[in-house]
């Protein structure tokens, strides 16, 4: 019986909800839930903010026990060391070269012919196996390639030694024997792996992913979010009905994803059928009704330990903002944290900075803090100058602390509106957060960050 791989990018697919993303524990719940149903390769998405996002994808591959644990590598050599940098204390790290093959994405996205691409192509699979053994090519918009090309770049991955070659039906409007004969063909020229990811737009995933087996696939793609993909549930469904008529077997467990799944789902603020609802994070509900008790469990939800005083000042905040609206969710909720609870005595204090940024240079921060009258500074770069801020930070006070969760909004409106940022910082596993609030939005994150370091150091001490 042959073993069908099964490569699950739900958390790729929910990353693709920019207004509402996930928080750091809700990816990692979601990482832990996918390794325990038996997918074999659990797939992250790319860091696009290599400080905050490095560290997600570290904590989340060394809790993977049992699958895989692929990220793409971007479209440079720096950009592949940094995606190694994320998956490498993963038990079996894979790093993915994905790149489109179609012309139409080819020349819109990269503006690159087939020639050119065929030779980036080259350059990043053989920069990748220097950092990895297990690596594989993502073919994006395989359905509408020129099918001579396809072949050739599938060819190409498979001679620099690839574990898998992936033939993605990214347009959504391919039929089940369309598939069939793509597989075929590139099955029939590579000397590795050959996998599907099949979308649902048509409603055809599940018929897609039968012909492409049947037609020799040694992988199917799968999520258990998304409108277009095919859904990890229904793909374990087919092999148990239809597995022995194919002569394939997979590791999903279906009673665990099916008991499990939505119900995980559902904590997170997630749609089995579509991506993140409207009011990301846990499914908090808070009114003029709430009562002490209500919050503390609130706040457990989120995954903060907070006091009995705290409590009753999250309550009295709340109810000031309940005047104005009918009820508060998660996400004001945590805002109502950092700026009502765990209030400490500073230990550091902000004296100055001063953040340089543009689209020739990289971005550098100079900031100054106070410490018991003794003055302190550092200077750091980073990604935009709130990133590189937050390092300077770092670097002043000696010791660097995993970023949780960060966001800002606007809390008045017009030109000159002020900022709110919010800070989440995780230390042995529990959260601190800080609050900051100014016109100028990176004053506003400097501050926050600086609050949530000082309630860390107050407990330290």
């Amino acid at each position: 019986m042959k073993h069908l791989t099964v490569s699950d990018y739900t958390l790729k697919e929910l990353a693709k909800d920019l207004k509402n993303p996930l928080l750091f524990r809700e990816k990692k719940a979601i990482a832990e839930c996918i390794d325990a149903f038996g997918a074999d390769i659990l797939e992250l998405p790319g860091a696009m903010r290599p400080a905050e996002d490095k560290v997600i994808c570290r904590t989340i591959s060394q809790s993977v026990q049992n699958a895989a644990v692929a990220i793409p590598v971007g479209f440079t050599k720096e950009s592949v060391a940094e995606a190694w940098d994320c998956v490498k204390e993963a038990k079996h790290p894979v790093l993915q070269v994905e790149l489109p093959v179609s012309t139409v994405q080819m020349e819109y996205i990269y503006h690159l012919k087939s020639d050119k691409m065929l030779v980036q192509a080259e350059a990043l699979l053989k920069e990748a196996k220097k950092y990895c053994h297990d690596v594989t090519f993502i073919a994006g918009d395989a359905t509408r390639a020129e099918r001579e090309f396809l072949i050739e770049i599938c060819k190409k991955a498979s001679e620099i030694g690839v574990s898998s070659v992936t033939l993605c039906d990214t347009a959504g409007d391919a039929d089940p024997e369309e598939i069939a004969e793509m597989v075929a063909a590139v099955k029939a020229e590579v000397d590795c792996a050959v996998f599907v990811e099949v979308s649902d737009k048509l409603r055809l995933a599940s018929a897609n992913a039968l012909s492409a087996v049947r037609a020799g696939a040694d992988g199917v793609k799968t999520s258990v979010s998304g409108n277009s993909a095919l859904n990890t549930g229904v793909l374990s469904d087919l092999i148990f009905v239809k597995g022995d008529a194919l002569g394939v077997e997979c590791s999903l467990k279906s009673t665990e994803i099916h008991r499990d799944i939505d119900a995980l789902l559902k904590s997170v603020g997630v749609s089995a059928a579509s991506s993140k609802t409207e009011n990301a994070g846990p499914d908090i509900f808070l009114d003029k009704n709430s009562t002490l008790s209500d919050i503390s469990a609130a706040c457990e939800k989120l995954g903060y330990e907070i006091s009995a005083e705290d409590t009753g000042n999250v309550y009295d905040a709340m109810m000031h903002v309940l005047e104005r609206k009918d009820s508060v969710g998660a996400r004001e909720l945590e805002a109502l944290v950092a700026s009502s609870a765990q209030q400490v005595p500073s230990t550091f204090h902000l004296k100055s900075y001063v953040c340089t940024t543009g689209n020739l240079t990289t971005a550098m921060a100079h900031v100054v803090l106070t410490r018991d009258e003794e003055e302190l500074s550092g200077v750091a770069s980073g990604d935009g100058p709130i990133d590189s801020a937050f390092a300077a930070i770092d670097e002043t006070i000696g010791h660097h602390y995993e970023l949780d969760a960060f966001e800002i909004q606007a809390v008045t409106e017009g030109k000159e509106a002020l900022g709110s940022a919010l800070v989440r910082l995780r230390k042995d596993g529990k959260l601190y957060s800080g609050n900051g609030l100014s016109a100028d939005i990176v004053g506003a994150s400097i501050r926050a960050y600086i609050n949530a370091v000082n309630k860390i150091v107050y407990e330290e001490n």
